[in-house]
């Protein structure tokens, strides 16, 4: 399925059933009065999470979503059957948003239905208007319209680690040879054109969850590349991880990458910088010949950065690596307010 994690829908409730406006006819009875009954409720319209489902592109294609209409009432005081309540599956992580007012109505993070339209009132039976002047009344209420709306549908993936770098850093590679994610690899930029999730098991008790974000460049601010549109995907994440090559391939060096890398996430969001992060220096059984690694292992550190070489081919530090990923996530877990700074 196509990944798309925007979309735009009309949304309306069921209309209310009207009331019935009937009279009792039996045999021997002469003036039976009123026996009309009331209109069904329409149909509520109701979002529901679900795991399985990773993209808004079924919501992309049918736009317009609406409730069943409320039955009408009958005689004998038969009250009509409501109309049927339309359910709204979208993935979890899923913003809705008002499209007039900009007002956020749910952000769908469980497995549970969010009420947006309640349906239009059944309408009355003439029943209910019977009074001591007037016994035989004619009169039953139309039911209640439905309630529409337009709404934006924002998927921000829910992952506890968000995977940042330049194309061909290497964390289509990292993610499949941590999780069970199968991400397509190849020696060109721009290979990941969607983010991809992985689940790291790290033990019988304990795992995470892993977003693979698509390469960003410079200027990737200004609209460059494929990366910056998908940056959002990781604003809910326990922490980043920062991939900085220092193959033979790069043009330029780790320390540099580092920098445009951090400067691309400060012009999307500051609060990115404010996250817990490592630095993972990537394809370590391929190194630059001109690098001194331990060096910029050392100038890394004197800057704060929590720093780790791996090679995701030889698996070389990958196991530290993970679990150092599991201590934060599960800290984060524990308590969101203070994420482990260890």
């Amino acid at each position: 399925m196509k990944f798309i994690d925007t979309a735009k829908i009309y949304i309306k409730s069921g209309k209310g059933g009207a009331g019935c406006a009937s009279m009792r006819r039996e045999k021997f009875i002469e003036f039976g009065g009123p026996n009309g009954g009331d209109g069904g409720r329409g149909g509520d319209v109701y979002f529901k999470g679900d795991a399985s489902l990773t993209s808004l592109f079924d919501l992309r294609l049918h736009p317009h979503q609406r409730a069943g209409n409320g039955v009408a009432g009958m005689g004998d005081q038969k009250t009509g059957k409501t109309g049927t309540d339309k359910i709204i599956r979208v993935p979890l992580g899923t913003i809705i948003i008002n499209d007039e007012t900009d007002e956020i109505h749910h952000e769908i993070l469980e497995e549970n239905s969010y009420l947006l339209l309640k349906g239009g009132r059944g309408g009355l039976g003439n029943v209910h208007f019977k009074t001591s002047t007037n016994r035989a009344p004619r009169y039953a209420q139309p039911g209640e319209p439905g309630n529409e709306i337009c709404v934006r549908l924002e998927l921000k993936l829910i992952a506890d680690v968000g995977l940042v770098g330049f194309p061909n850093a290497g964390k289509s590679t990292f993610i499949s040879a941590i999780s069970n994610a199968r991400p397509k690899i190849a020696d060109y930029p721009f290979t990941t054109l969607v983010p991809n999730l992985g689940v790291v098991k790290v033990n019988d008790y304990r795992s995470f969850v892993v977003a693979d974000i698509p390469g960003i460049i410079e200027d990737a601010h200004q609209g460059t590349g494929l990366g910056f549109r998908f940056l959002k995907h990781i604003k809910r994440t326990s922490v980043l991880a920062l991939l900085v090559d220092s193959s033979e391939f790069i043009e330029i060096d780790p320390l540099k990458s580092f920098s445009i890398l951090l400067n691309e996430l400060s012009q999307f969001s500051p609060d990115l910088l404010e996250k817990k992060r490592i630095v993972l220096l990537t394809k370590t059984d391929a190194i630059r010949q001109d690098l001194n690694i331990q060096e910029i292992i050392e100038t890394f550190k004197k800057e704060g950065e929590e720093i780790y070489p791996i090679s995701s081919v030889t698996r070389k530090g990958l196991e530290r690596v993970i679990y150092r990923l599991a201590d934060i996530v599960t800290a984060d877990r524990s308590n969101p307010l203070k994420i482990d700074e260890g």
